[in-house]
């Protein structure tokens, strides 16, 4: 059942969650940043256990002299899907309450906040005398948890006032949150931009904010609020191929430069002697299997749609189509969650599969998505510079 799970995902390759981890934070450690920003799904779904277990590994971080902060995601607080899967069975998990969630993170970011929010997890941390984080908790969990992002009213306020407090200290206020600013992505809006975030934006770029952090996507992207306004970066799921983080520095002429590293998952199965096949080469091991879980997310989507609905798009396609256009789109996708679908759309439309899409398949929304993907790999979305 787990590895049905992975198999037939979102992506993630939890079966070695905890291998990616601990390679990212070896990384990090040699990196020395001033800060370890981590904006949300800090478990799979919200087990008390894994948050537990993470925080264990945050605290060497910071015993390496480097701050860590975190934020929730929408999979980590009261979510009812918390589980333990044990010979091939899955069971229920201890869940995570927003209590559970600050004190388990206490030491990262929630004792040393500058100033909390009565009704969120949100605050702000002093990274120096001149940069200051607003860390937001975009996430909805009460009485239990929902994928969309939403800010309340009264958090507003402590918003608004941290804005203005900035202001009158003079330091830089960057915002950090879970789900997007700004409609990342086109088709599924709903899920991934936070609810009526016009409010937000017009408040960070009021003060003139030029950055805003994110994630929730797991598809690593930037863009900027009508072309003028304040740019947003999103980094990608760490555990996605190809299992990337994001590093931002504030340089001496006071621009940002953004830029994103791979972790080397090979380096570390051989620097801590593992006999895993699969990360000793993991470059060669990752690619085709995030395009083999796209291939069945697109295949299953086709499939189930042609079983329940008579009158579906998909009833009419032969089990040949059905591959050659499952591929198509495991090929773009996999591209475009690291950013770098302009890479392969070029080829990638002038396969059959690509053609029986726009033949047989419109208005669906895997077609919808996929158009979407086609038209917006116009650049490399791993390296950024604002000004």
């Amino acid at each position: 059942m787990f590895q049905a799970m992975v198999e037939h995902g979102d992506g993630k390759l939890t079966n070695y969650v905890w291998e990616i981890t601990d390679a990212a934070l070896e990384e990090i450690k040699l990196l020395s940043p001033d800060v370890l920003i981590i904006s949300g799904d800090l478990s799979l779904q919200g087990e008390k256990k894994s948050h537990e277990e993470l925080a264990k590994k945050l605290d060497e971080v910071e015993k390496a002299g480097i701050t860590v902060l975190v934020i929730p995601g929408n999979h980590d607080i009261n979510n009812p899907s918390a589980s333990v899967y044990s010979g091939g069975d899955r069971y229920p998990a201890e869940p995570t309450t927003p209590e559970d969630f600050e004190r388990i993170y206490k030491e990262f970011g929630y004792s040393e906040a500058s100033s909390r929010d009565a009704n969120s997890l949100s605050y702000t941390y002093d990274l120096g005398p001149s940069m200051r984080l607003l860390m937001l908790d975009t996430c909805q969990y009460e009485p239990r948890n929902k994928v969309g992002g939403m800010i309340k009213t009264e958090t507003y306020e402590w918003i608004r006032e941290q804005l203005e407090q900035a202001a009158r200290d003079s330091v830089i206020l960057l915002p950090v949150a879970h789900h997007n600013l700004l409609e990342e992505s086109k088709v599924y809006a709903d899920d991934c931009t936070i609810e009526h975030s016009e409010e937000l934006i017009q408040m960070l770029e009021g003060e003139n904010i030029p950055l805003f952090l994110s994630g929730h996507l797991h598809v690593q992207h930037f863009m900027r609020n009508n072309d003028i306004g304040i740019y947003e970066v999103v980094t990608s799921s760490l555990s996605t191929p190809p299992c990337q983080y994001g590093v931002l520095d504030y340089m001496e002429d006071e621009t940002f430069y953004y830029y994103t590293r791979k972790v080397n998952m090979e380096k570390w199965a051989r620097k801590n002697k593992s006999t895993d096949e699969n990360l000793l080469n993991f470059d060669t091991y990752s690619p085709p299997v995030l395009k083999q879980i796209f291939y069945n997310q697109a295949y299953d989507a086709m499939k189930n749609s042609a079983e329940e609905e008579t009158g579906s798009i998909f009833v009419k396609l032969t089990e040949s189509e059905k591959q050659q256009m499952a591929k198509v789109y495991g090929d773009i996708n996999a591209a475009c969650y690291g950013g770098r679908a302009y890479e392969v759309v070029k080829e990638a439309v002038k396969q059959p599969g690509y053609s029986m899409w726009k033949e047989y398949c419109y208005p669906s929304i895997l077609y919808e998505y996929l158009e979407y993907i086609i038209e917006d790999a116009v650049q490399d979305y791993n390296v950024l510079s604002i000004e």
